[in-house]
């Protein structure tokens, strides 16, 4: 027996516009450390490996909480999970703020990875109380603003940090995180639970995710020095491989998995994890992050000598030279690929260790 649901209150501007705030404020707290890295490395003595973990750490927990998110937004109400996820979130920022050491800085940006799974769970209650029309406007708006959010964080935490300190560059977005959630609390419409099956989440599925996540984690924390404790370092490998085979015969059988395995075998989707790995592997394990672009001309790019300041371009090569180590061109199968070496934040030196330049690299 079925029970008919009352249609959802329809949501106000002010609503979307305090999803918005929010938006803004947790894309402003997601993207403080990327700036700040060399900073965070130098106060905390962290190795080039520790960095690249701690950059990535947030984004690996958003990949286990969002599929979550969404069940959980059915099961329970869109609005009530994004409230406690944004609390969760609000936590860690204040853990990150008040971060000693590096351990506690790295629990708090796990924390803080809720955020991830919290912003499309905001497009799933705009859906429940705004037409199509409307909802896709809404959607756009809150999407725009987080993005704006993120400039604002990359932007303001090198000055904030630099004229007050580090604690301060992660407690300022918290603060303001902490407001418009309270903001959202009292405007937003809550929905009524919609799920109405009785499949379950996909425990064993997320706990061999979890192990795969983690272990590549320190597979990258441990790549710089394989040649140090090779077998460690195998072994790490190996159980890697074994978390991946499970998890792919669990995803399999599992009457709702939580990684629909299908579209994940499609081109699109995997040459874009591909490269997306690729991009955390080189920036996990050297000093320098190689980029390459391809075009239909065969002609190879030039560099202007005299650029007039009012003109709207013809500064692509200039701003290639001066932001790379090194870049230049190669003829392919129907045109060219131009290609850039990016130095990677490497911090300050440890003791004992020989300062290494931009550009050059230690024999």
């Amino acid at each position: 027996m079925t029970t008919a649901l009352a249609p959802p209150v329809r949501m106000r501007k002010a609503a979307v516009a305090a999803l918005g705030l929010l938006a803004v404020s947790t894309g402003a707290l997601e993207s403080v450390v990327a700036p700040t890295l060399p900073l965070l490395q130098r106060e905390l003595d962290m190795s080039p490996a520790e960095g690249a973990l701690l950059n990535i750490v947030l984004a690996i927990t958003g990949t286990l909480i969002t599929p979550i998110a969404g069940k959980l937004g059915d099961r329970y109400g869109g609005k009530r999970v994004l409230l406690r996820l944004m609390a969760v979130v609000s936590a860690g920022g204040l853990v990150s703020a008040l971060a000693p050491n590096l351990p506690v800085l790295l629990l708090g940006q796990i924390l803080q990875g809720a955020m991830v799974g919290a912003l499309p769970l905001s497009f799933i209650v705009v859906r429940k109380h705004l037409p199509a029309g409307e909802s896709k406007a809404a959607i756009g708006l809150v999407s725009g603003m987080f993005v704006g959010g993120s400039m604002v964080g990359l932007l303001s935490a090198g000055p904030v940090a630099e004229a007050f300190s580090r604690h301060w560059m992660f407690a300022v977005p918290t603060f303001a995180v902490v407001g418009c959630t309270l903001l959202v609390n009292r405007l937003m419409p809550s929905d009524p639970p919609v799920r109405s099956d009785d499949a379950g989440i996909d425990w064993p599925g997320l706990l061999l995710l979890s192990g795969i996540l983690v272990t590549l984690m320190l597979v990258f924390a441990l790549a710089p020095e394989a040649g140090s404790q090779p077998l460690v370092f195998l072994a790490l490998i190996v159980v890697l491989a074994v978390l991946v085979t499970g998890w792919t015969a669990v995803e399999r059988r599992a009457a709702a998995p939580m990684v629909d395995l299908r579209m994940l075998a499609r081109p699109v989707i995997w040459k874009s994890s591909a490269v997306t790995f690729v991009l955390c592997l080189g920036t996990a394990m050297g000093d320098r992050l190689r980029i390459a672009v391809s075009d239909s001309s065969p002609r190879a790019p030039a560099k202007p000598v005299i650029v007039d300041w009012e003109a709207t371009g013809g500064r692509g090569i200039l701003l290639v030279e001066a932001m790379s180590a090194a870049w230049g061109s190669v003829p392919v199968s129907g045109g060219k690929q131009v290609w850039s070496e990016i130095v990677v934040p490497q911090g300050e030196p440890r003791d004992g260790q020989p300062e290494q330049r931009p550009g050059s690299r230690t024999e």
